[in-house]
Formats: C-alpha cells, structure tokens, sequence
C-alpha cells in the first residue's frame, strides 16, 4: 500500500526541517549569527524557498535551534535519572549539560544581548528544563549527595559558569578539571568528608568513557580491556596518589 500525496509531502517537509536545524546549529556555532539563511539553505541541500517557508527569519530559526538543545538536555536528564542513582545521574547529566554547551558561545551571546528574548517557544523549553534539573537536584539531595541550601537557580548558574571556564581554558583536559572541581562544591559536607570523588556514573550514556584522572573523553575500545586513562601521564598520577607520599616511585628519586 503506497503512501497518501499529501502523506510523503508532510514526511519531506519534516525531513527537510530536521536537515535545516542541524545545519543551522552547526553554522551559528562555528561562524556565528552573521550567517545568512540563503548559506544554511545552501549547506542543507535544499532551495531558500524551503528555509523561509519553515523558518521566515533568522531570529525565528535560532529561536527553533535554541529550542532543539534546550529539549535535547531534558530527554538527556530523564534518561540519566531512569538508568542510574539520583547522586550519579545529578552530576552526570551537569556535566553533559557543562560539555554540550561550552561550544555555543555565539548563541548564548545572542540571548544576553537581544531584548526580546525569551520569545514563548524559548520560554517554554527553557521552563522544562529547570523543571527537570529541580527534579534530579531534588532528588539527590534526598538520597544526601548534594548540599541542602543549594537551589536550582544556583545549579543553574553554577552550570553556566563552568561552561565559560571549560571554553576559556587553553587546555580541554584542564578546562574539564576545573569544571569538575567546580561542581564538586555542590556535594553535602557529609558526602565531601567520605572522601567521594566526583566521576561519571560508569556505564550510563556516554559510549565513550572519561580519563579517570583528568576527565577528558576517551575513544571507545572495540576490544580488550576498556582504557581508564588517557595516557601515561594520568595513569603514573593516579598509581602515585594511590600509593601515597611514601610510594616507591618517589622512594627511588
């Protein structure tokens, strides 16, 4: 049974949109807002008729872009808080969040700059997200991981914050340290006195693991043993902390 006109035509129309916003996020991240809609079009493979009729200005586009992410994170946040405990999935989904945004520098700027932001589509996104990020908060300072008098709009600005420090960070690998420093001050007392350490949830949703000394991504292995560090330099440093000041290595310098 073949498929209704007007059935493939509403499948095109969806399929060309999705093609455009992925374009579009790309390009005003990597060249900013200066870009036209006739280049997205261009780079999308489709004609600027089709940009316009979905989109008919760039600030409507944008808004669409910022709209996606923003929905993005809270699919991401639902499924860190259906498939790990409360403390884990808190700090692992602000580190997706951390890692994800670091690059959208030219977005974040449009919204601190243009006064008609946030426009009811944003506003809305933006709403489910705090929704969500106050329910994993919630929760894990229930399950005693997380300080009592922090806030969401706290985790929020805290979040935001060590975003901009991983982007200003000459070194990736030391921006995701000081980030990770950062969030660590959102653990109890009682949780920093047990002497936890802040680490990604192993096996949740990142395909590739962290470094477990420095945090930086590493590639996925298709065989053997899955890597723990990135390199040498993170391994020696993780062997000496775990023997101690009176370690061999150090014995023997």
């Amino acid at each position: 049974m073949t498929a209704a006109p007007h059935d493939v035509g509403r499948s095109d129309a969806r399929r060309n949109r999705a093609k455009v916003l992925a374009v579009a996020s790309r390009a005003f991240d990597e060249h900013g807002l200066d870009v036209s809609l006739g280049a997205i079009a261009r780079q999308a493979g489709v004609g600027a008729g089709t940009v316009y009729r979905h989109f008919p200005s760039k600030e409507i586009l944008l808004e669409a872009v910022l709209v996606q992410q923003i929905d993005n994170q809270v699919d991401i946040a639902r499924r860190w808080a259906a498939r790990t405990e409360p403390v884990a999935a808190f700090f692992g989904f602000l580190l997706d969040v951390v890692d994800t945004s670091h690059g959208c520098k030219h977005v974040c700027d449009a919204l601190t700059t243009e006064t008609s932001w946030p426009r009811p589509s944003l506003a809305a996104s933006a709403r489910r997200f705090r929704q969500a990020l106050d329910e994993l908060l919630r929760a894990a300072q229930r399950a005693g991981g997380v300080r009592a008098d922090v806030s969401a709009d706290d985790v929020a600005a805290l979040t935001v914050g060590c975003a901009t420090t991983w982007a200003a960070h000459r070194d990736r690998n030391g921006g995701s340290r000081m980030a990770r420093l950062a969030l660590e001050s959102l653990r109890s007392p009682v949780s920093v006195t047990e002497g936890r350490v802040f680490r990604d949830a192993p096996g949740t949703l990142h395909a590739a693991p962290r470094c477990e000394e420095c945090g930086a991504r590493l590639q996925a292995r298709s065989t053997g043993r899955p890597a723990r560090y990135c390199g040498a330099t993170c391994r020696q440093r993780a062997r000496r902390r775990r023997l101690g000041p009176g370690s061999s290595t150090e014995r023997g310098t």
